[in-house]
């Protein structure tokens, strides 16, 4: 998740799965990265991935006190800036000798650490 008015992320999971609970998951980080104090003009937007527009996870974005947002179908810029962060953390970040999902994880939370606090955005 990357937060509109920082331009951090201020929530992140890796996982091998495509769960529900992944999205759950990283709402869950980002509550608690919040101390579930959400701003009531808070807009919660994302893709229409299957995590999104599932009706349990917008029920709990709804119950966290967030406005959910999406981008249109087949809209890849609606969501730029989150695609942008993809494109250069897959450009900048060194994982093609990950031979774990730990590793991977671990390159990951490297990468936004960096990013969030001292790579120019």
């Amino acid at each position: 998740m990357k937060d509109g008015a920082t331009k951090q992320i201020p929530a992140h999971v890796v996982s091998t799965s495509l769960e529900l609970s992944i999205a759950e998951k990283t709402l869950e980080q980002l509550l608690s990265s919040l101390d579930y104090n959400v701003h009531p003009d808070a807009i919660f937007h994302s893709d229409q991935g299957m995590h999104y527009t599932h009706p349990l996870f917008q029920q709990k974005v709804k119950l966290a006190g967030f406005k959910q947002s999406m981008s249109r179908k087949g809209k890849c810029w609606d969501n730029a800036p989150m695609e942008s962060f993809f494109g250069h953390m897959k450009d900048e970040m060194d994982y093609e000798d990950c031979q774990t999902i730990e590793e991977l994880r671990q390159r990951v939370n490297e990468y936004i650490l960096k990013y969030n606090t001292s790579r120019y955005q």
